[in-house]
């Protein structure tokens, strides 16, 4: 027995919805690629600056850190 207005299992379009998801964000694995805003836009460049800064492996930096001891 299901209530049709609980069922998570029934979420549909929810017309009646108050807020609704933006259709760009919409149905992607990644929704926050394509979301505008101040706060996305720091979290992208906050993003972007981590990947550039990532060049070095794994050992490398582990020769580092021992050699800093």
């Amino acid at each position: 027995m299901s209530n049709q207005a609980t069922d998570p299992k029934n979420d549909g379009d929810n017309k009646d919805a108050a807020v609704k998801p933006e259709p760009e964000t919409l149905h992607t694995t990644d929704p926050q690629e394509h979301m505008e805003g101040p706060v996305s836009s720091l979290m992208q460049s906050i993003a972007g600056k981590g990947d550039e800064n990532d060049g070095e492996s794994k050992e490398e930096a582990d020769a580092k850190k021992d050699a800093n001891k």
